[in-house]
């Protein structure tokens, strides 16, 4: 079975901590019996010491050696093995024990100790943990120190002894302690790795149960943001890929719905008509006019799938602009011309084109397409009796062209929503049957690939102005050179 996030987290963690806990009790355990081991040769080291001291007070010299006073010795050795639970004894040059306060019967008699042995002791100090060369059946402590004639040789050894089992009982002791506490600590740890854990996966598991509600088409799920550690970044970034999957969709929603509404009135219209011709409902006399309705209405139709396809193209980013040096005024100008016809039906007054060349670099026919859109929009907005005017402000980089239009102008409601597709303004409804709320979509999309912007200026009753960008022409050595929009190359 596959194990999950939580019980995964949860696992290593639980692992990394009992595997702390079990080296450090290891660790602890080695200190500790080193710490005893070394705590219980200092203490025999200081009783042979005091044992060495007294065994020279009562140490005399004669005829063929030295003599030592065995009951003034084994009252002192008695009371310093007392106090410490050890057996102190006394051996000669050879290795012969001579007096010992082991009180049943002294097994340290029945043997010698080993040469080897006593070579070390008379070096200096010895120490040991072990048999004493065989002696002792068990571990023992042992610490022997040489006792010295006045003229320095060696003439005995005291040693003193005591059993190891001391270290195991204390070793034991340390234990109990350790694991009663590494018990408690392993459960406060449980609690809270557990809790830990389910709080660090909480966010995980809401983006996995709100992807299920994403695949059910339900975009309105949100996941909660506590704090700013990289979970919780994760939460935002996820809530905004939400909201902008439930715009997408909605975007697409509504695309689908414009399309059909679009695509059904003239396709109704359309079908009506030639039904009406065919089955005679409409007389003779009146074909002409329907047909050129339909007319109309089949023209619409190319005009809104030339317009998709041109959308589709942009946004597969299919649609590649060929950029030339370009006379944008000279653009404009015969735009206006072709809607002479218009303009003198409203009695319009057009301003701004009496300027030089204004060269910029840019495709001539995406960009006639832009100026149509944007003049043919002015002219079926403009007041009667008002103007439409242009202007051009250039600079290094970008030059800006301005279509103002007086008249009802927009809204602040519609401002913002202009260049959505499909999106017709209220008043756009009355006075413009035969558009398609694609214009200034397309527009937009063709200026965005220029690398240039266009924005939208208006105050209600008054006016409104659409100004857009294009790159600046650029004249090195002779040659146009494209220094914005190179998306077209």
């Amino acid at each position: 079975m596959q194990k999950s996030l939580f019980s995964k987290f949860f696992t290593v963690c639980l692992s990394i901590i009992l595997a702390s806990i079990s080296i450090l009790g290891v660790v602890l355990l080695v200190f500790a019996s080193q710490y005893f081991k070394n705590d219980k040769f200092d203490l025999l080291s200081r009783n042979v010491v005091q044992a060495v001291a007294i065994t020279s007070n009562v140490t005399t010299q004669g005829e063929g050696g030295y003599y030592v006073d065995s009951t003034r010795a084994m009252s002192g050795y008695s009371i310093l093995g007392n106090a410490i639970d050890a057996d102190i004894f006394l051996v000669d040059q050879y290795g012969k024990t001579l007096i010992c306060t082991h009180r049943a019967s002294c097994i340290h008699t029945t043997y010698m100790i080993s040469e080897k042995i006593m070579e070390e002791a008379r070096e200096g100090e010895y120490r040991e943990m072990g048999s004493l060369g065989g002696i002792y059946s068990e571990p023992y402590y042992t610490v022997g120190r040489p006792i010295k004639a006045q003229d320095g040789s060696v003439i005995g050894v005291v040693f003193a002894s005591t059993s190891a089992e001391g270290m195991t009982s204390f070793l034991l002791e340390i234990f109990k302690m350790f694991l009663f506490s590494a018990i408690a600590v392993l459960a406060l740890s449980f609690i809270v790795i557990y809790f830990v854990t389910d709080r660090l996966v909480r966010p995980l598991r809401e983006m996995a149960d709100a992807t299920q509600s994403f695949s059910k088409g339900d975009f309105a799920v949100r996941v909660p943001v506590e704090g700013y550690d990289e979970v919780s970044k994760l939460a935002m970034a996820f809530n905004t890929m939400a909201s902008s999957l439930a715009a997408q969709d909605q975007t697409s929603r509504s695309f689908i719905a414009n399309v059909s509404h679009e695509l059904k009135t003239p396709m109704t219209t359309i079908s009506g008509f030639i039904d009406g011709i065919l089955d005679g409902t409409i007389p003779e006399e009146k074909q002409r006019h329907y047909l050129t309705i339909v007319s109309e209405e089949v023209k619409r139709l190319s005009r809104l799938i030339k317009s998709m396809l041109n959308i589709a193209k942009i946004e597969a980013g299919e649609m590649v602009i060929k950029p030339v040096p370009v006379d944008i005024n000279d653009i404009v100008c015969r735009t206006v011309f072709t809607f002479e016809k218009a303009i003198e039906e409203k009695r319009l007054d057009i301003r701004g084109l009496d300027v030089d060349k204004i060269m910029v670099e840019a495709d001539p026919d995406l960009i006639h397409q832009v100026v149509y859109n944007l003049i043919d929009n002015a002219v079926k907005f403009v007041n009667e009796g008002g103007y439409i005017e242009f202007s051009y402000t250039v600079d290094t980089a970008m030059t800006y062209i301005g279509v103002k239009n007086s008249g009802q102008g927009l809204t602040k409601e519609e401002v913002p929503r202009v260049f959505d597709r499909f999106y017709k303004t209220d008043k756009s409804r009355s006075l413009d049957k035969n558009g398609v709320g694609l214009g200034l979509h397309i527009v937009r999309s063709i200026i965005n690939l220029h690398s240039g912007d266009i924005m939208v200026r208006s105050v209600e009753g008054e006016y409104c102005e659409f100004v857009f960008s294009l790159p600046t022409l650029h004249q090195k050595n002779g040659q146009s050179i494209f220094r914005k929009g190179e998306k077209g190359k």
